[in-house]
């Protein structure tokens, strides 16, 4: 891992709990606990969105393979939500920290918002980065998810998925498993191909792929920074290290893996999908292939499937780009999401 950066604002005391080994979910825990505060009040657009006007939840369920899942909700308190959002976090994130600020927007403009963080991610338990199998993490979004829509208060509304990045794959795999159960999808760069400069040659791929065997939580896979490739604004891009319990490692061998893997199959699978669509992607995304968005836009047999490119826009749209870009953004979402619930 790379030196420790000073944060401004943060003590050394606090610093100290950011040496942890991170690994296990109760240093995670303990540190989001420490900088929440300190995240909340980073200097971003996302944050500068009103605290009131919704009540939000956060628990820990143990699900059916035993392990502990934290989630967290965010509801309207005045009117009833339009619609229900559940939100499909990105490789090595969190649905804290940045989606916080995306939530509060989203359930200011009548929206009720649901995130989880997938196992071994974020406060969920699980080794830190870890994924065995794809169409497991996909499973436990569809046991979690499943039921909060029983929950009768939420039954009768709109259901959307909303994946970000790797996200984005989370959210086609659960609709290829639930075909008639959600009401859309929107999908923020999403992991349908890595980008070409993302992946390691065929060749090491390749052995990278038959050591996975033996070793599959060993860190090997290279990996450029993805702060700096995802995040266009500066300013923002330095923000990324308050996000302290975010993956910032190299990939684990079976992770990397499975990414791969799961990318091949979504493009094979791309005609597949049906349900309505609003694909945005930044046309100098260099994580995941805006090209990949289109093909996905062309094949999909959704009846109602709409796409937008921003132009010199990186991959982190709603958190590193600059503020009108992120308004805009926010903006085509809320629009498409408030035409589909009429």
């Amino acid at each position: 891992m790379p030196p420790r950066k000073k944060l401004q604002g943060v003590d050394d005391e606090l610093l100290k709990l950011l040496d942890a080994n991170m690994d296990g979910v109760a240093a995670r825990r303990r540190a989001r606990e420490a900088f929440k505060r300190i995240q909340l009040g980073v200097d971003h657009i996302l944050f500068k969105t009103p605290s009131d006007g919704f009540k939000t939840e956060e628990t820990y369920e143990v699900n059916s393979r035993g392990l502990s899942i934290f989630s967290k909700c965010w509801i309207p308190e005045t009117v009833r939500p339009k619609a229900m959002v559940y939100y499909c976090h990105g490789y090595g994130d969190t649905c804290t920290f940045f989606f916080e600020g995306i939530a509060r927007k989203l359930a200011l403009s009548g929206y009720g918002v649901f995130s989880m963080d997938y196992p071994g991610f974020g406060l969920s338990e699980g080794l830190h980065g870890f994924i065995p199998s794809f169409d497991r993490i996909v499973d436990d979004v569809i046991e979690r998810y499943s039921k909060v829509k029983e929950n009768p208060a939420f039954s009768a509304l709109p259901s959307f998925l909303f994946g970000q990045s790797l996200g984005g794959a989370v959210s086609l795999k659960v609709h290829l498993k639930q075909p008639r159960s959600w009401s859309g999808a929107v999908l923020v760069a999403p992991m349908c191909k890595i980008a070409d400069d993302m992946v390691p040659p065929w060749a090491v791929a390749q052995v990278l792929i038959g050591v996975s065997k033996f070793l599959p939580k060993y860190k090997l896979v290279p990996q450029k920074d993805l702060a700096e490739v995802a995040f266009r604004d500066l300013k923002y891009r330095e923000l990324t290290a308050y996000n302290v319990i975010a993956y910032k490692d190299k990939p684990r061998l079976q992770t990397a893996v499975e990414m791969l893997k799961t990318t091949q199959e979504i493009e094979r699978r791309l005609k597949e999908i049906s349900l309505p669509l609003l694909i945005l992607h930044g046309e100098a995304d260099t994580v995941t292939d805006p090209s990949v968005s289109k093909v996905l836009y062309e094949k999909a047999s959704s009846s109602d499937k709409k796409i937008k490119l921003y132009k010199d826009a990186y991959h982190s749209l709603l958190e590193g780009e600059p503020d009108e870009v992120i308004l805009e953004v926010f903006n085509d979402i809320i629009t498409w999401l408030d035409e589909r619930c009429k």
